[in-house]
């Protein structure tokens, strides 16, 4: 299984998508295991309480749930940092946040063109 870190936009945009997860993402990285932060957990419940058809409680059953990193206060910061350490890619579709990660030798998982994913990176 490979490690993905799952990113909130990342997140909205694959739901927003309406892709087959496990299709999708076997796709581009192999079986993939979920990785969720527990403040992207946070920002996402947030984001949920305006935003319907998130399916929290999917994403929750699907991932391992990590701890914020001592210290850090942005998740940005908190996924580059856990994807340069463990080597995992982020599924995301911020840009600011995808730069970093390839500046950072890091790779990324996106939505294209909201129906298909790509992985970009090493």
């Amino acid at each position: 299984m490979t490690g993905v870190l799952v990113d909130a936009c990342g997140w909205v945009a694959l739901m927003n998508s309406g892709l087959n997860i496990d299709a999708a993402m076997r796709d581009v990285v192999g079986a993939p295991e979920l990785m969720l932060l527990e403040g992207v957990l946070e920002e996402l419940v947030e984001l949920s309480s305006g935003k319907k058809g998130l399916l929290l409680p999917l994403l929750e059953s699907r991932s391992t749930m990590i701890g914020n990193p001592a210290g850090m206060r942005h998740t940005d910061d908190m996924l580059l940092k856990i994807s340069m350490e463990k080597g995992w890619p982020v599924l995301t579709v911020d840009i600011r946040l995808k730069e970093r990660l390839v500046m950072s030798g890091c790779s990324y998982v996106e939505v294209v063109s909201g129906r298909m994913l790509r992985l970009i990176g090493p």
